[in-house]
C-alpha cells in the first residue's frame, strides 16, 4: 500500500471515538472523526474517505440519515455501529446503504477485522492502488466490466457499493449455479455465517433495483426458495 488509508469515525461519544481511533492508528490506518451526521456527510464529501465508521444513534442526523445521504453521491464502505443487536435495527441499517453492521460492544480484533474486509472490497472496486482480473462478464443485457470497474445495465453505466460490486461478481461469474444465504456470507463479506440470511437478502434487494425492469419479478437475480440465489440469463 502506497499510502494509508484513511478512514473516517463518526460517533458522539468520544470515549469510543478515542478507543476505535486508537485501534486503527496502532493498525496503520488513518482517521479522522466526525460526531455528528451533517459533519459526517460534510467530511466524506470534502475529505473522500476510503472507509466510514458510523454510529446509529447521533443528534442533528442520526446515522442512518448520514447513510443515505452518503449514498446519493459516494460508494464508501459504510460500517454501521449499534447498541440494538435486534435483526430488524440490522436490517433497516443495511437498507439505508451500509455495507456491514457491528453490535456494540464489539472486540478491538472483530473491529479490524471488518475494516479490512471492507477496504479489500473497496480495492476490488477499482482503488487507484489495485486493478483486479481483466475482462468482462456479461449475462443478456448485464455486463460487469472488470477492466473498467463499472457496471452497465442495458448499455447505461449503474453504480454500485464495494459489498454489491464483489457480490455481483461473485454470482456472475457463477452463472447458473444456486447458492445459499451463508456461501454467499461467507465469500463476500470474509466471516462465518450465522443468521446471515437478513443482511444476504437485503442486498441482493438492493441490486436488484438497480439491474432488473421490475425487481419484484426479476428476470436475472433469483431466489430459489428454500435454497438460495441464483443469476442467471431471462
Amino acid at each position: 500500500m502506497d499510502m494509508p488509508y484513511q478512514i473516517l469515525v463518526v460517533d458522539d461519544d468520544a470515549a469510543i471515538v478515542n478507543v476505535i481511533e486508537t485501534a486503527l492508528t496502532q493498525a496503520g490506518y488513518r482517521v479522522i472523526t466526525a460526531t455528528n451526521g451533517e459533519e459526517a456527510c460534510a467530511k466524506t464529501e470534502k475529505a473522500r474517505p476510503h472507509l466510514v465508521i458510523m454510529d446509529v444513534m447521533m443528534p442533528r442526523c442520526n446515522g442512518l440519515m448520514a447513510t443515505m445521504r452518503i449514498r446519493q453521491g459516494s460508494n464508501v464502505p459504510i460500517l454501521m455501529l449499534s447498541a440494538k443487536a435486534e435483526g430488524s435495527d440490522r436490517v433497516l441499517g443495511l437498507e439505508a446503504g451500509a455495507d456491514d453492521y457491528l453490535v456494540k460492544p464489539f472486540y478491538r480484533q472483530e473491529l479490524l477485522a471488518r475494516v479490512r474486509a471492507l477496504l479489500r472490497r473497496y480495492d476490488d472496486l477499482g482503488s487507484i492502488r489495485e486493478r483486479g482480473m481483466e475482462g468482462q462478464i456479461a449475462v443478456g443485457d448485464i455486463v460487469l466490466d472488470t477492466v473498467g470497474k463499472r457496471l452497465l445495465v442495458r448499455g447505461e453505466p449503474v453504480h454500485l457499493t464495494p459489498t454489491e460490486w464483489k457480490l455481483l461478481t461473485v454470482m456472475m461469474s457463477n452463472r447458473g449455479r444456486v447458492f445459499s444465504a451463508e456461501e454467499l456470507y461467507t465469500r463476500v463479506w470474509d466471516s462465518e455465517a450465522y443468521s446471515v440470511e437478513n443482511t444476504v437478502m437485503v442486498h441482493i434487494s438492493r441490486i436488484r433495483e438497480k439491474l432488473e425492469l421490475d425487481p419484484k419479478k426479476p428476470e436475472y437475480l433469483k431466489v430459489i426458495w428454500g435454497i438460495g440465489y441464483v443469476f442467471e440469463a431471462p
